[in-house]
């Protein structure tokens, strides 16, 4: 025979000629847990026994049709002959359609109820399998441990201000002096009252000579009210809690990069982590963020700026969380529309290749786009002239034709 179209089904898979009769067969045991975890094996382009049994069963074939691209696959490994994609394909169709008989004919199921009854247990199986396996991607993982560190930072930032509010009674001139809201919680729960701000004590938390001459004046001079150790030690365990925090930040971070080393190796290399990390997480996967467009890569997080830019006729945006990318947030205004897109271009690069390929090219990538930077900086080193929107010039013309028949009216 020179041609055969192999068709999958929930009962196992045929081998059907052009008039659309079973020649071979090979049925899957009557389980339906099994069969639903055989079918999504076949679709993830594995081989499966049944697949390699019926293999040797049509070995004189010149060619064999297949519907789905990835049982294809799993055929050229295991078969010499030509193997064809077609879809969709009428055969199988036909023989679908025929599957409640088959069923009743091949002792599968009794009455079309119980082949109905079996065929939902199969799908919902089969749709239980899919979304485990979703929802097992890394990337998904990922997406919830940035937006993680989103929350603790939003925390971090309010029991920072409550800390230099509440510790500002005792000690006020500290809140100008430690910028850094760590360094200032750490102060707090290691020496507490201002007494405690001697030069032993500032040196072992590693402050510079200057630092630790300054603090211990502050301390002695400060126009704070004087507190008891009870009413300090609540305050204590407070920016104690308050460390732990930015100590699970910090292992969030290194969490992030060390899965995104595995994950998007190519985006990590281009952008960081966690810059990496948002976009993915934005996108609403890896695979979404290596299916859209650069221009959409660009406006990520800028959303309701762009819809109001739609809505309104205003200036759509230049860039949307891309601008924590240095070369952009460290660039003058009127390079970084420029450097956003330069930068989403290869962004929408490297997010396809670790999507589908897994190659790494992040430092060929990196090398064009700084190359790219180099060249937007050169060409744009001075802010453009802006034209007057010719709605302002017509605008103004009438204002003047008013004014002259006015005087004309005098």
């Amino acid at each position: 025979m020179k041609k055969i179209h192999l068709v999958e089904t929930i009962l196992g898979i045929m081998a059907v000629d052009d008039q659309g009769n079973v020649i071979e067969k090979e049925l899957f045991e009557k389980n339906s847990e099994e069969i639903a975890e055989k079918i999504y094996k076949l679709q993830q382009g594995e081989i499966i026994p049944e697949l390699q049994q019926i293999a040797q069963k049509i070995k004189n074939v010149e060619e064999i049709v297949v519907e789905d691209e990835s049982l294809a696959k799993a055929l050229r490994e295991i078969y010499q002959a030509k193997i064809t994609v077609e879809k969709p394909s009428p055969i199988a169709q036909q023989i679908r359609a025929q599957i409640p008989d088959l069923a009743q004919k091949y002792n599968y199921a009794k009455s079309l109820q119980e082949y109905i009854q079996l065929a939902h247990q199969i799908a919902t199986y089969l749709t239980r399998r899919k979304i485990r396996t979703a929802a097992e991607k890394r990337d998904q993982l990922i997406a919830q441990a940035i937006e993680t560190i989103d929350d603790i930072d939003k925390t971090l930032n309010l029991f920072a201000s409550r800390i230099r509010e509440w510790y500002g009674l005792h000690f006020p001139e500290l809140n100008k002096l430690i910028d850094e809201h760590r360094t200032y919680v750490r102060l707090v729960k290691e020496l507490g009252l201002r007494k405690n701000y001697i030069r032993e004590n500032l040196q072992r938390m590693g402050f510079s000579s200057e630092r630790v001459k300054e603090l211990e004046e502050l301390a002695k001079t400060s126009m704070g009210a004087n507190i008891a150790e009870e009413d300090m030690e609540p305050l204590q365990k407070f920016a104690s809690i308050t460390l732990k925090l930015y100590q699970l930040r910090k292992e969030l971070e290194e969490y992030i990069d060390e899965s995104m080393k595995e994950t998007a190796p190519n985006i990590r290399g281009l952008v960081g982590s966690l810059l990496g990390a948002r976009l993915i997480s934005l996108a609403g996967s890896l695979e979404e963020l290596a299916r859209m467009p650069a221009s959409t890569i660009q406006v990520l997080g800028a959303e309701k700026a762009l819809f109001r830019a739609l809505r309104t006729g205003a200036r759509p945006p230049k860039h949307g969380v891309l601008f924590q990318y240095p070369a952009i947030h460290g660039s003058p205004r009127w390079q970084r529309g420029k450097i956003a897109r330069a930068v989403a271009g290869k962004l929408a690069i490297a997010a396809r290749i670790d999507a589908f390929s897994g190659e790494y090219m992040a430092d060929e990538l990196k090398a064009e786009l700084e190359k790219r930077i180099e060249e937007i900086k050169k060409k744009y080193p001075k802010p453009p002239k802006r034209k007057k929107p010719e709605k302002v010039k017509k605008i103004k013309i009438r204002k003047k034709k008013k004014e002259k028949r006015k005087k004309k009216g005098k």
